[in-house]
């Protein structure tokens, strides 16, 4: 009796160490797929990315600020701090598995970076950053991190001024399409107006459609604006494709009608109209005609799903 006690005694002690063993290979593992990174650890991280592009995010920052038509830039990484602090509760639960496959895209974001400042280009350097925060991320968190916050990090490209050559080719052929529009409208209301490219003559003025009239202006800020906007409201991502598509005609057509109504103003009431307070004025009364049209067509496109599912039953 003695010796079976003592076998059993034996047994469960075994067995004991056993499963303390595979309890401690199993937080081993989850060691190796829940990597922590430590406070100090991922300020020295930050910190460095930081200094690496300082001078570059400096610049674009100057830019939001002296160029009106990337203003909405100062928005853009406030809301991307807003989703990260709506899933606040969501992202640890991500499981982590770090991949190597980060190092090569930190590899390429520091090319990208050499490349941009040693050719003087800053729209590379700028995507360069986007490029460096997704090797950070997939290198210290994995691919789960990463698809996690794929949004946030791709929502970060719209603070990215266009390229100077890109920005040219799109802005002129608004200006074309904008004066167009504006002069057909004022010959409909009855104006007499002499069109020349981009420039719209009428008897007591001459109103020229210049790059903030062309629609370019208004059209990054609505871009960005039906982005955010889809993201929270619409689940379907044809609707939201759609839906940022079409902020390209309303822009155009929204510019239009505020060349439209300056060309009336000056013609009924003097030149004074077409500038200082009133100009300014009725620019920021068009960009909300333009976010109402945004808000009309998404109701359009929920009322077009019911219907088409009705017709095909």
């Amino acid at each position: 009796m003695q010796e079976l006690s003592r076998g059993s005694l034996l047994t469960r002690e075994c067995f004991g160490l056993s499963l303390d063993r595979m309890s401690t290979m199993a937080q081993a593992t989850a060691r190796v797929h829940h990597v922590e990174i430590s406070l100090p650890e991922g300020l020295v991280i930050a910190g460095l990315i930081a200094a690496l592009y300082a001078p570059s995010l400096a610049r674009m920052t100057v830019q939001w600020w002296r160029d009106p038509d990337y203003s909405h830039g100062f928005l853009v990484p406030l809301f991307v701090g807003f989703l990260l602090y709506q899933r606040r509760h969501e992202l640890p639960e991500v499981p982590l598995k770090p991949s190597g496959g980060g190092f090569p895209l930190m590899i390429a974001a520091i090319g990208l970076l050499l490349a941009g400042t040693l050719g003087a280009e800053l729209f590379v350097t700028r995507v360069s950053f986007l490029l460096m925060l997704a090797g950070v991320l997939l290198f210290f968190a994995g691919w789960k991190m990463l698809r996690a916050l794929a949004f946030p990090l791709a929502f970060l490209a719209l603070m990215i001024p266009l390229p100077a050559l890109i920005y040219n080719q799109v802005t002129f052929p608004l200006q074309l399409v904008a004066s167009r529009l504006s002069s057909n409208c004022l010959e409909f209301f009855g104006i007499p107006v002499l069109r020349e490219g981009n420039v719209l003559i009428l008897p007591n003025y001459s109103l020229e459609v210049v790059e903030a009239c062309s629609g370019i202006r208004s059209l990054m800020s609505l871009i960005a604006l039906a982005v955010a906007y889809g993201y929270f409201v619409e689940h379907r991502l044809w609707a939201r494709i759609l839906l940022i598509i079409l902020m390209i005609p309303i822009a155009v057509a929204s510019n239009s009608l505020r060349v439209v109504g300056t060309g009336m103003f000056t013609y009924f009431w003097g030149p004074q109209l077409a500038e200082g307070f009133f100009h300014l004025f009725q620019g920021w009364l068009i960009f909300i005609s333009a976010v109402v049209c945004m808000l009309l067509v998404h109701w359009m496109l929920t009322q077009v799903a019911p219907l088409c599912r009705k017709s095909s039953v």
